[in-house]
């Protein structure tokens, strides 16, 4: 066991699999000898060889591609796109091929890859190095998307995408990286080796694809979130004195459905939490799987607090970013209801 942050968490997995595993190999834009520009692969190239872990051009579209190729072949791929506001170039390969594959081939082929993507906000990036698509991803048939919110689900649910025999979305709140946010800017940052999920175990373990997790217990209301933003409804839940009950999703496809219901059903009302943009982001599609699944359970209506319908700001990212205060007062008004 040992405290690493998620950069270190996930160069771990990567190095874990690359070790037990000679089919694994890892590339993308600056991810060998520069080691990626969040370092995540730091080192991989010097310990495995120029042949395991690469460069690849600046073409997103290419580095899907060949990473499809490789995996009808037989290798295992880990591309990595450098920011997931870059991965539209490459949208093409991932809906009609990838995801396609296994079905147009009547099972004869499949595309057992895995691509990921550092995302979301937090960090100043302006509308270009602050993206959340993962609805975008979620509507295609064939693809599984997770997203970690600590160093030990980054590891886990890595291991699990790499040993998945269909393609994975792994996308990665790029704010989380070296240390949780809980949305307060003007507060100091604190490392992951002060956070009990900052503990992360040594060798090969899996995080299951498809399974929530209760990462704060609670009656009065059901928070629905993943990624940054499972932190910052623990701040807002601990600043409002809501006794909230959070889920961390972890995996969006699959979904944990049952863990949805269950706990939607023992607190009668539900907020939804993302960071990405309101109209047709994820959190809709988790409101209608409340709706139809626990609606004879609801004392309220299905609440949601996300991003506003627009670009990603630069100058006014923190009205933009759903922050405790937003998020506190719809547990508020979750209560009222």
């Amino acid at each position: 066991m040992a405290r690493l942050s998620m950069v270190e968490a996930i160069r771990d997995a990567l190095d874990c699999k690359m070790a037990e595993d000679t089919r694994v190999v890892v590339f993308g834009e600056d991810v060998g000898y520069f080691g990626g520009v969040f370092r995540c692969t730091e080192g991989l190239q010097r310990k495995y060889g120029r042949s395991r872990c690469f460069d690849a051009p600046i073409n997103e579209s290419g580095i899907v591609g060949v990473a499809i190729g490789m995996g009808v072949y037989g290798l295992r791929p880990v591309a990595e796109i450098q920011f997931a506001d870059y991965f539209y170039p490459a949208y093409d390969q991932i809906v009609s091929e990838a995801a396609r594959l296994r079905y147009r081939s009547g099972g004869e082929f499949s595309a057992p890859i895995v691509v990921r993507m550092p995302c979301g906000g937090g960090i100043y990036g302006g509308q270009t190095h602050s993206q959340s698509p993962e609805a975008l991803l979620t509507h295609v048939c064939g693809i599984k998307t997770v997203i970690p919110s600590n160093p030990h689900d980054a590891k886990g649910l890595l291991i699990a995408a790499i040993e998945d025999d269909d393609p994975v979305i792994v996308l990665e709140p790029k704010r989380l990286y070296n240390g949780p946010f809980s949305g307060h800017p003007d507060q100091p940052s604190v490392a992951w080796s002060k956070h009990p999920l900052g503990e992360v175990p040594a060798g090969r373990y899996v995080v299951p694809l498809g399974k929530a997790a209760v990462r704060r217990e609670g009656r009065a209301v059901t928070v629905l979130c993943y990624g940054t933003m499972v932190h910052v409804a623990e701040a807002a839940a601990s600043e409002t004195g809501v006794d909230a009950e959070i889920l961390d999703l972890r995996s969006l496809i699959p979904l944990d459905v049952d863990a949805i219901q269950a706990s939607v059903e023992k607190t009668g009302r539900c907020v939804i939490v993302h960071e990405a943009t309101l109209t047709s982001g994820f959190g809709a599609e988790l409101a209608a799987q409340v709706m139809e699944r626990c609606f004879y359970a609801l004392e309220a209506p299905i609440l949601r607090v996300a991003g506003w319908d627009t670009p990603y700001p630069h100058a006014e990212e923190w009205d933009y970013f759903p922050g405790p205060e937003r998020v506190g007062r719809a547990l508020l008004e979750a209560l009222e209801a």
